[in-house]
């Protein structure tokens, strides 16, 4: 696997956190895999109904802790907006039978991945979020030639930056 650089952005507040998904939003619309990671209360959610809202999902953008994913329909694209938080064992990912929405023609989001462990593929992106005084810090990492496009497009001038 080829090692792509992170990319760490400071974020002020909660609009700027809505304002990175919204710039993220036009670039996922094909599909592709993206994970979620950070403490409870770091944006994770926030995060993923501002990036879907962007994408044109209407209505109320329900948060799938206590169903563990909620399901969008956007033209030809589903959205799979999952939360593993409450998973104690990484097998309950694949006994819960998620496998067939990690499809490539399909928008997948994961809060709490590590908790499914190895079983799950690597994202095209992570995306971590940490506290950072009023606002929070969030750590861009690619896993795949996609992740590493949609970094170069939102991040044009840091198409080399040190790992973080």
């Amino acid at each position: 696997m080829t090692d792509f650089p992170a990319v760490s952005v400071a974020l002020a507040d909660e609009a700027a956190t809505e304002a990175l998904a919204a710039r993220l939003a036009p670039l996922v619309r094909h599909g592709g895999r993206l994970h979620l990671s950070g403490d409870l209360g770091a944006g994770k959610t926030t995060f993923a109904r501002a990036l879907l809202r962007a994408c044109g999902i209407q209505g109320r953008i329900k948060s799938p802790t206590f169903a563990l994913v909620e399901v969008y329909e956007l033209s030809n694209l589903y959205c799979y907006h999952f939360d593993f938080y409450r998973f104690n064992d990484p097998r309950e990912w694949l006994d819960a039978g998620f496998r067939d929405a990690l499809r490539s023609n399909a928008l997948v989001l994961i809060e709490w991945a590590e908790k499914a462990g190895a079983a799950l593929p690597a994202p095209d992106l992570e995306i971590t979020l940490e506290p950072a005084g009023d606002g929070r810090v969030a750590t861009l990492t690619a896993s795949s030639e996609q992740g590493q496009s949609w970094l170069t497009a939102l991040f044009p001038s840091a198409q080399n930056p040190p790992h973080s």
